[in-house]
C-alpha cells in the first residue's frame, strides 16, 4: 500500500490522511492515483461508518503537483489518464455513501479545494484558506469547484472565485457555506474527529439514504456538467497561455 495516502482505522471512523507533507501534499501521479481508488475501497469496508480527510503537515493539498503539470502539458497519454482518474474522484466522492469531514488544517487549492467542496461536512483551520486557480494558470476549471461551488454560494460569487482564483480565507468560506465550521488550528483535527463520530452514532441506513438523496443535487450536475468540463480543461493544457505559466511557474 502506498503511503503517500496513509488510511487508519479508529474504531468506525476511517480517518486519511494525504501524505506529501514537504510537497504540501500536492498530487503526485501516485497521488492522484490513490485518491480515485480509496473512495470504493471505503466504501466496502463493513466496519467503517464515517471518514476524516486531512493533510499530513501545514497544508490540506496544494493541488496538482507541478512537475506533473508540466508532464501533462507534454504528455498525451498521461494527461488522459489524470483525467480520467478527476473524473473518478469526482463521481467517487459524490456516490460515496459514508459521510465523509474534511479537517482542512491548511491551504487547499486546486484538487484540495475540490476534494474539500465535494465533503459532506468541513472544518477548516482558522488559518487555512481554499482556492481554485485553474484559470489563472491557463485552465478551464473543469472538476470540483465548477460544479460545486454554484450550488454552495450565489452563481456570481462562484464566477468571481473560478475566474480570478482568488483565495477564500476561512471566515470568508464559512460566511459563503463552503465551510460548516472555522476553528482554532490546535482544536481542528479533535473537533472534526468528534463530529464524525457523532455521525457514526447515527442509524447507518437513514445516514447514507439521506445523503444519497442529497447529493442527487450533485448527481444531476455532474450529469450535464463533468464530462464537458474535463474535456475542455484537458484541451486547454495545450494553450500557449498554459505552457507560459507554468514556465514562470517553474522559474520561481
Amino acid at each position: 500500500m502506498s503511503d503517500c495516502l496513509l488510511i487508519e482505522s479508529r474504531g468506525p471512523i476511517r480517518v486519511v490522511r494525504m501524505n506529501r507533507p514537504e510537497q504540501l501534499n500536492a498530487a503526485s501521479p501516485e497521488l492522484h492515483r490513490r485518491l480515485s481508488e480509496v473512495w470504493t475501497e471505503l466504501a466496502a469496508d463493513p466496519e467503517a461508518r464515517a471518514v476524516v480527510i486531512t493533510g499530513q503537515g501545514k497544508a490540506f493539498s496544494a493541488g496538482g503537483d507541478l512537475d506533473l503539470i508540466k508532464e501533462m502539458g507534454e504528455d498525451f497519454a498521461l494527461r488522459r489518464t489524470i483525467m480520467q482518474e478527476a473524473k473518478a474522484i469526482v463521481r467517487g466522492l459524490v456516490d460515496f455513501p459514508l459521510p465523509l469531514v474534511a479537517a482542512v488544517n491548511g491551504p487547499a487549492v486546486g484538487l484540495g479545494c475540490s476534494l474539500v467542496s465535494l465533503s459532506d461536512v468541513v472544518f477548516m483551520s482558522e488559518t487555512a484558506f481554499l482556492a481554485d486557480p485553474h484559470v489563472t494558470v491557463g485552465l478551464v476549471a473543469g472538476d470540483g469547484g465548477a460544479v460545486t461551488f454554484p450550488l454552495m454560494m450565489s452563481l456570481l460569487k462562484a464566477k468571481e472565485f473560478l475566474l480570478t482564483g482568488d483565495r477564500i480565507p476561512a471566515a470568508d468560506a464559512l460566511r459563503l457555506g463552503l465551510a460548516n465550521r472555522v476553528v482554532k488550528p490546535e482544536d481542528l483535527f479533535d473537533e472534526a474527529f468528534a463530529f464524525a463520530e457523532r455521525l457514526a452514532a447515527q442509524p447507518r441506513r437513514a445516514v447514507e439514504g439521506t445523503k444519497r438523496t442529497l447529493n442527487l443535487h450533485l448527481s444531476r450536475a455532474l450529469s450535464g456538467i463533468l464530462d464537458f468540463a474535463i474535456s475542455t480543461e484537458s484541451e486547454s493544457f495545450d494553450c500557449p497561455d498554459h505552457r507560459t505559466a507554468v514556465e514562470a511557474m517553474t522559474k520561481r
